[in-house]
């Protein structure tokens, strides 16, 4: 019996002792979880204060990251940001928007709200992946992954994280409106500046397209840079500027590639990855081996009058703020352009002859000065339409108009891009060939003599007088050159017309 009664003392004793360390056991766990969550309250405290007194978005994101760390040092923490959020200095990763159902981090971003993926099937607390979204009163700016695979979740646990992402969304969105505001200032300075420089450019469009390409290659920090311009009577886009040699002066269909997208839609692009974008085909970021791209339409008056094209080896590189900032740029040169038109459309008209397209006599004048002081020989033509008062006079002056416009092209496509033909005076044309011997002056006279009586509708005929000078010569003046053509011009008429003489 008395061993019995030992056994029996024995076991109770056990089950007591047994009872004790549980309570023990679930004190220890009451105190720590008590211990947890009061470093939970005190780590919310105080991210609260430091976060609300940041103006910088990546200090926002690192102190929420330091503030999950301090209550679970052994989860994995990754930073997911739509496109139009960069950070320079954190591991930031971008949101897969391809497979809305497979990933819980595009899920969160989509639906607004925290989701948990745990590793097994319990009730109650697992290990597992965790998406909580950073939220703003304007919208959703990125998520936070969570990997736990050595701290159990709670869902006190998912209920902290979700306050903490809450809190770091408000101030995140706080810092990115000061980062926006200060990016607006400054993009208002650059157009500011960007605006005076355009005006203050020789006004030629070929400057301009090199400036505004060397300009936009700065400001976004981008690898390469296209602008093209609209010929409509070709129907094509003409690469105009670019720092890719190969692709300089290129031609494309309008509807060919993005600049041809773009020429059609009217609208302005942004291309994240090119290498997982196949629709379109692009000579510009096959050759150059890009992968992101921002294009925008040059607009006036509602036309496309060219395209600009800037592209980044990076995939992802340019953000929305880039993007809308090209957009007003591109306005800005497209007035740039219309100024350098008009200003090449005056010039011409004060230099140009109305009626023949040929250039003015002052202009002819000016050109064959400058040229004497360097060129080594030079030699003129003058050209005069015989019997041009009896064409007037038989057929009336809108024939005889023709008759002008008719001999003025002859003229033009008998001559050399670098010679300058002009209108003389009255029915008189003239044209000055720098570089130019007799000899051959004297030939490409006959060409014209010959062509005005083949192709002329009435037919007429013309007189030419030929002067020349050269460097072995003594100094001779424009006017002497003149002086000397005219009076050959005079003898040609008096012996018989419908000839050539050298003065």
């Amino acid at each position: 019996m008395s061993s019995l009664y030992t056994i029996a003392e024995s076991l109770k004793s056990s089950v007591y002792l047994l009872a004790e360390r549980r309570k023990y056991e679930q004190l220890v766990r009451h105190n720590q979880q008590s211990e947890r969550e009061s470093k939970k309250q005190e780590v919310l405290f105080e991210a609260s204060k430091k976060l609300h007194a940041k103006i910088d978005v990546d200090s926002v994101l690192t102190e929420v990251i330091e503030s999950i760390h301090s209550v679970y040092p052994n989860i994995e923490v990754d930073l997911l940001l739509s496109q139009d959020s960069h950070s320079t200095s954190l591991p930031v990763k971008p949101l897969n928007f391809q497979s809305l159902e497979d990933d819980i981090s595009t899920r969160a971003f989509m639906e607004g709200h925290v989701i948990f993926e745990p590793t097994s099937d319990t009730d109650g607390p697992s290990y597992g992946n965790i998406a909580v979204p950073l939220s703003g009163k304007q919208g959703v700016y990125g998520v936070l992954y969570l990997h736990s695979a050595y701290d159990l979740i709670h869902s006190t646990d998912l209920q902290f994280i979700s306050v903490l992402a809450d809190t770091a969304g408000s101030a995140f969105e706080n810092a990115k409106l000061y980062e926006q505001s200060n990016l607006l200032i400054n993009e208002l300075r650059l157009i500011n500046e960007i605006t005076k420089q355009l005006n203050q450019q020789s006004l030629r469009l070929n400057e301009i397209f090199n400036f505004a390409s060397s300009e936009l290659l700065s400001i976004f920090g981008a690898d390469y840079c296209c602008i093209l311009q609209t010929d409509k009577n070709e129907e094509k886009l003409v690469v105009q500027a670019t720092n890719l040699p190969a692709m300089y002066h290129e031609t494309f269909t309008l509807d060919e590639g993005f600049s041809g997208l773009i020429y059609t839609t009217k609208e302005p692009i942004i291309i994240s990855d090119y290498w997982q974008n196949n629709k379109v085909s692009s000579t510009l970021m096959d050759r150059s081996q890009s992968r992101s791209l921002i294009g925008s339409p040059i607009l006036v008056n509602g036309e496309v009058v060219g395209v600009i094209l800037v592209v980044h080896s990076k995939p992802n590189f340019f953000s929305y703020d880039n993007y809308k900032l090209l957009q007003v740029l591109s306005g800005h040169i497209g007035l740039a352009m219309t100024n350098a038109s008009l200003h090449a459309e005056v010039k011409r008209m004060v230099i140009t002859d109305n009626l023949t397209g040929l250039y003015a006599r002052h202009y002819l004048d000016e050109q064959a000065n400058l040229m004497q002081k360097k060129d080594f020989c030079g030699s003129l033509i003058v050209v005069d339409i015989d019997n041009f008062k009896r064409v007037n006079d038989t057929y009336g002056h809108q024939i005889g108009d023709k008759i002008l416009i008719q001999v003025s092209h002859i003229i033009k496509t008998s001559i050399r891009d670098t010679d300058i033909a002009a209108r003389w005076g009255g029915e008189e044309l003239a044209v000055y060939l720098p570089q130019v011997a007799k000899d051959q002056t004297v030939r490409i006279a006959e060409r014209i003599r010959t062509r005005v009586i083949q192709e002329t509708n009435p037919q007429v005929t013309v007189s030419c007088g030929v002067s020349d000078w050269n460097w072995e010569e003594d100094k001779i003046s424009v006017e002497s050159l003149f002086y000397r053509a005219d009076m050959a011009l005079y003898q040609a008429k008096n012996n018989g017309r419908n000839q050539i003489q050298i003065g």
